[in-house]
């Protein structure tokens, strides 16, 4: 079937081949609960949980749970990565990790008490020639798929990673999502991202300025677009989030009602419903971007991410 294009005035509407999640450094959580953490003493847990980790992953799991297929890549080592790639797997979805040949798949600990302590390990080396591969993959897509880059860039790899990927798949009619912080961000708007999504602290980062309120991350939304993003997507955690389309359409949601019990990979689970939303409504930005708040605030409102059901019930809210 043919692939039905956008004018410059309107989103996509287009069959999808595949959507790609792309995590560097992805890891193991391994995600305790106790009353209180005394350094220096034997500390004893109430629960435990091993999760797959990484910003890129946690995309594809939401994806998956909304019912959409997708790819993650990135790259895994040891036994710790043997057992990652399971646990992606067991969430349905589809996985072409590079194994790289020094070290192990990181794990990341995170202590949930009467405060929050996180300790993150550090990840294999990753060679020139395993990164290739990584060059190889990508160099596959085509027209039709989807590319999601997310998450902060281990020090094995070059600081440009994100750019070198968005000067490679330039001008090919990719779809490309960016969700990182500060420079990783910056410097790829030159490639024209069809959306980034930072949150309002990482936005207020960029330009030096603390915006707290709806109203005032509009005009720095459009700031990105000036250097070169397309759509900006911005989450505010309990404040909701703004949308602004390529056409100058802005929108903005206060968050849905509910109780907070984990924001890890709330935010990814925004970008994941905003995609869902996207391909559902054949590039409706209102549907996309309720989808993704609503996905956002399930995913904060659950122990574990968001599912179909969920969601459904958070968007008959608003």
């Amino acid at each position: 079937m043919a692939d039905n294009r956008h004018d410059k005035d309107s989103f996509y509407i287009r069959l999808v081949s595949m959507i790609y999640t792309v995590t560097f450094n992805p890891a193991l959580d391994y995600v305790v609960r106790l009353d209180k953490l005394i350094p220096g003493e034997i500390n004893r847990v109430h629960y435990e949980n091993v999760m797959p980790g990484g910003k890129g992953i946690n995309v594809s799991i939401v994806l998956g749970n909304l019912g959409h297929t997708s790819c993650a890549l990135g790259f895994t080592a040891g036994f710790t990565g043997e057992a990652l790639e399971k646990l992606v797997a067991a969430h349905g979805c589809k996985t072409q990790f590079i194994h790289t040949q020094t070290g192990m798949t990181r794990i990341n600990v995170k202590v949930k008490a009467s405060e929050e302590t996180e300790i993150n390990g550090i990840g294999p080396h990753i060679t020139a020639a395993e990164l290739q591969q990584l060059f190889s993959q990508l160099d596959q897509l085509t027209a039709k798929d989807i590319l999601i880059i997310s998450g902060s860039v281990p020090r094995v790899l070059p600081s440009d990673m994100y750019e070198q990927i968005m000067a490679r798949l330039a001008n090919r009619g990719i779809e490309i999502i960016v969700d990182a912080e500060l420079d990783l961000l910056l410097n790829v708007l030159q490639y024209h991202p069809f959306l980034i999504k930072p949150n309002n602290h990482e936005l207020g980062a960029i330009f030096n300025v603390e915006l707290t309120t709806r109203d005032e991350v509009i005009p720095y939304a459009k700031k990105l677009q000036e250097k070169g993003a397309r759509n900006v997507l911005i989450s505010m955690a309990g404040e909701g989030a703004v949308f602004v389309s390529e056409k100058g359409e802005q929108f903005q949601s206060p968050a849905p009602k509910g109780t907070l019990v984990n924001s890890v990979g709330a935010g990814d689970s925004m970008v994941a419903g905003f995609v869902a939303g996207w391909l559902e409504s054949n590039g409706n930005p209102t549907v996309a971007f309720r989808t993704g708040v609503c996905t956002g605030s399930a995913s904060a409102f659950s122990a574990d991410f968001a599912t179909r059901e969920e969601v459904n019930a958070l968007l008959a809210t608003l």
